[in-house]
């Protein structure tokens, strides 16, 4: 089997390591010229942790550990209270046991990859033209100007994927705005950072986080959901404009907001890592056509609100390289392709499922409905630190998808 991937992120180097595992030949483009040290924090939880494990990768994963000793939220006057300690095996942190930034998780893959020799990387490339999605192969021409055949095409090239856009009619794909902008980067350490995510909840419907890394620097973040239609507007054309726009725009929106601020706002313009995000749900009404499929973030972006980003991709990419696994040389991939969204898309569906309530409840616009939440936050960390409580809830890191089994899948490591 002759597969092409295009993204060498999280779900495409997954992707790779199963299907090599089975037999197949994989080609996986990427359009940056090496891959990217850059990312913020993600989760891995659930089932996607039993992958990893079979993937041999868990101690990689501990090792890059984002060294977050847990979550507390800071008050009007800078001082943390509600503090939610990691607590291995339990559900009620914020910090997963398994925190990891997304440049190390890819990091991580690509190393277990690169060296197979069913896999081949290509860097700087992308996919010019798609010339053909036909019953027998599907014909691609890359940026190196070769023209070549593939049995299968798959875009992991995330939420805004450029293959999914040229293999799908726009009406098979929904975006779910969730009418929220983050922003992220990375700046220097100080010697007063501690290794807490601490979040502190501005007025006016704004966030400020800082959270620790495992390479000697902090990761920020502001958040904000626009109340009104002129911020609205601010917001949306600031995402389309350049890094200076951007900045222009959080130094006014985020000028009286308080705590490390200003902090923050001197690093935007030295910072390698910056990044301006409308927080969008991508939700497609079919995931595959002929021979293309889509996989992570291009099938099914959940937003950072679930924390769920980086399991779906790897327990996707683990079904759908199973699903092709059982495929025997005369059958087409959409019975495949068909099969991974029948066995997924229930589990997809629900985590996508965000009360109506989020991201509003923890953006509160005035000081009272602040004050509501900081009661509410500071009366569950205490409830939950009551060892009874914290036995009752534990378990995240439990299977919540259950995994089908692979024969092919059945040794420890790739051939």
């Amino acid at each position: 089997m002759r597969v092409l991937i295009n993204g060498a992120g999280i779900a495409g180097p997954t992707l790779a390591w199963f299907l090599a595992k089975a037999g197949a030949r994989i080609t996986i483009i990427e359009k940056s010229h090496s891959l990217l040290s850059y990312g913020q924090n993600i989760d891995i939880n659930g089932s996607a942790i039993a992958i990893i494990r079979k993937m041999g990768l868990l101690d990689q994963i501990r090792r890059f550990n984002t060294t977050e000793k847990g979550t507390q939220f800071i008050d009007p006057k800078g001082r943390p209270f509600a503090p939610f300690p990691v607590n291995n095996g339990s559900s009620i942190s914020f910090t997963s046991q398994f925190e990891i930034l997304r440049g190390d998780l890819a990091a991580i893959l690509h190393e277990a990859t690169k060296d197979h020799p069913n896999i081949k990387y290509l860097f700087g490339t992308t996919i010019e033209e798609i010339i053909s999605n036909t019953d027998d192969t599907v014909k691609v021409k890359s940026s190196n100007g070769e023209v070549q055949e593939f049995d299968l095409l798959v875009a992991a090239d995330g939420q805004w994927s450029k293959v999914r856009k040229q293999c799908f009619p726009p009406e098979y794909v929904n975006v779910v705005d969730k009418g929220m902008y983050a922003v992220y980067w990375t700046i220097p350490r100080l010697p007063s950072d501690n290794d807490w995510w601490n979040v502190y909840q501005a007025l006016g419907s704004r966030i400020i986080t800082l959270r620790p890394d495992p390479h000697g620097t902090i990761r920020a973040m502001f958040t904000c959901m626009p109340c009104n239609d002129t911020q609205k507007k601010a917001w949306l054309e600031a995402s389309k404009g350049d890094r200076q726009t951007k900045r222009e725009l959080l130094s006014r929106e985020f000028a009286d907001a308080g705590w490390q601020t200003q902090r923050l706002l001197d690093t935007v313009d030295q910072a390698p890592d910056f990044y301006f995000q409308a927080i969008q749900q991508i939700k497609m009404s079919k995931w595959s056509n002929s021979r293309v499929v889509c996989l992570g973030d291009a099938a099914y972006a959940p937003t950072p609100l679930t924390g769920a980003g980086a399991s779906l991709a790897i327990i996707g990419a683990y079904v759908l390289a199973g699903e092709l696994s059982k495929l025997d040389a005369s059958e087409h991939p959409s019975k495949a392709f068909e099969a991974y969204e029948t066995t997924f898309r229930p589990f997809v569906e629900e985590t996508q499922n965000i009360p109506f309530f989020v991201p509003a409840i923890a953006h509160p616009e005035t000081a009272w409905k602040r004050w509501l939440f900081h009661t509410f936050v500071w009366t569950v960390s205490k409830v939950v630190a009551t060892p009874w409580v914290a036995n009752r809830f534990g378990g995240n890191n439990e299977e919540d998808f259950p995994l089908p089994q692979y024969p092919s899948f059945d040794d420890k490591g790739p051939k």
